[in-house]
């Protein structure tokens, strides 16, 4: 095998591989949505449907339900970092960030009375803004986790690129998070209709297996998933 052949298997490894947790993780995140927004009436991981819907409150005078979806959208922000930080702590990172979702998820489903609606919500979004640092992109192409707007939007530019002469068919594998997002609500809508708040046990138990399975992902393969940062010098003095 000469060493061109090999390095495009390896390539195609690590794109099949990525793109196999991306729809995993994309299930995972369209099961989640629909449950919280079946329990709490809310989105847990659309974070642009809550602005919009936080700015309606705002400008009808509900003001009580304009501050629970700003309170979310800062929660999510915070899921994010958090998540940042955890991956890059981590050794396994696709693991130890889905095994944090997973308990996050199941705590919240601990949250069952009516009082406590909101700390399941909080709680539920908070793990959805922590999933998307297992996933940044998949060979240098950005991919979304919990939101496809940006996925259907870079399908549409790709398409209308290829009805003008471009033949580069990369575009097309952003339907691959839609579609888990879209398999995973619907498997979603039908555990909440089925078994109301105690869904969230089995949401949470899915991305227990879904960390289990990340074990067998090689380490060197899973920072390829991740962005590249560089601590500057004079913050590596300040740490000192």
């Amino acid at each position: 095998m000469t060493r061109q052949r090999r390095r495009r298997l390896i390539r195609t490894r690590r794109t099949v591989t990525g793109f196999l947790l991306v729809a995993s993780i994309a299930f995972l995140a369209g099961m989640t949505d629909a449950v919280g927004l079946m329990l709490t009436g809310n989105f847990v991981s659309f974070m642009t449907g809550n602005t919009t819907r936080a700015a309606i409150a705002l400008g009808t005078g509900d003001f009580g339900h304009a501050s629970v979806l700003f309170s979310a959208i800062l929660t999510f922000i915070a899921g994010n970092a958090l998540g940042i930080v955890v991956a890059h702590a981590a050794d396994r990172r696709a693991f130890v960030v889905l095994a944090c979702v997973s308990i996050l998820l199941a705590a919240a489903a601990g949250f069952t009375a009516p009082a406590l609606i909101l700390v399941q919500f909080y709680l539920v979004v908070l793990a959805m803004g922590l999933v998307n640092a297992t996933v940044e992109h998949i060979e240098g192409l950005p991919i979304g986790l919990t939101y496809v707007t940006g996925a259907l939007s870079r399908f549409g530019r790709g398409l209308g690129r290829f009805l003008l002469g471009d033949r580069d068919f990369l575009w097309t594998v952003q339907i691959v998070p839609w579609s888990g997002m879209i398999s995973g609500a619907i498997i979603g809508a039908l555990l909440a209709g089925a078994f109301g708040a105690h869904a969230l046990w089995l949401v949470s138990m899915v991305a227990l297996v879904l960390a289990l399975s990340t074990l067998f992902i090689p380490r060197p393969l899973q920072r390829r998933f991740n962005q590249r940062f560089v601590i500057s010098a004079s913050t590596v003095r300040r740490m000192k």
